[in-house]
């Protein structure tokens, strides 16, 4: 798909009902959401995803893999896409198992088409939400990859709350030296404070020695 052609956000919805996929997809396009629909897991796995904020309205009962199955052979492949369940034959424990898998919502049909189009709006506001963070760690990565060897030392033990003197004392150098690295450090991160450098640090997973 052209990039200038991709959509702001997407739901895909996977039904093996087609007069829901036909129903949800006028409902989902009323409200100018771009919608793509399958008729079974296997036929969403085999398209090409458009790399936007995205959700998905999963049918519980599906032919071949079920939603449930679906839900968690999403997770275990990495695939974290905000998931609304519906069903026709909802049970207390079906929606209790989603809902622990980190469903959004969990819809019994026929329902409202108000219920569908909150849950939808809050599941892409989850995805575009997580898809941030993870732009910003990238980001926060970029720039760590600047630092010398030196600079990235004297970042972990300034972050591990080792005072300049201390760290001076295991780097063996002198005070002065742990001071021009740690101003370096300060700069090219961006951090406004030891506690902005701090959490960085931790976004990173970076923890002293390492």
């Amino acid at each position: 798909m052209d990039k200038k052609n991709e959509p702001q956000s997407v739901v895909f919805v996977v039904d093996d009902d087609e007069s829901m996929r036909v129903a949800l997809t006028y409902l989902f396009r009323s409200m100018n959401l771009d919608v793509e629909v399958f008729g079974s897991a296997a036929e969403l796995l085999q398209s090409k995803l458009p790399d936007v904020p995205s959700c998905l309205v999963l049918d519980i009962r599906l032919p071949g893999v079920s939603g449930l199955e679906f839900q968690d052979n999403l997770a275990k492949a990495g695939i974290y896409i905000p998931i609304v369940f519906m069903t026709g034959h909802g049970d207390i424990p079906m929606s209790v198992k989603a809902m622990k898998a980190g469903a959004v919502d969990f819809l019994t049909k026929p329902f409202r088409d108000q219920d569908m189009l909150d849950a939808v709006t809050r599941a892409l506001d989850r995805d575009r939400k997580r898809r941030e963070g993870e732009r910003a760690v990238t980001d926060l990565r970029v720039v760590f990859e600047t630092l010398t060897r030196r600079e990235r030392e004297v970042m972990s033990l300034v972050t591990s709350g080792l005072m300049n003197k201390q760290i001076a004392g295991k780097l063996d150098v002198s005070e002065i030296t742990v001071k021009i690295h740690r101003g370096h450090v300060m700069r090219k991160m961006g951090a406004r404070s030891l506690a902005d450098l701090v959490r960085m640090a931790e976004t990173l997973g970076i923890r002293a020695g390492k």
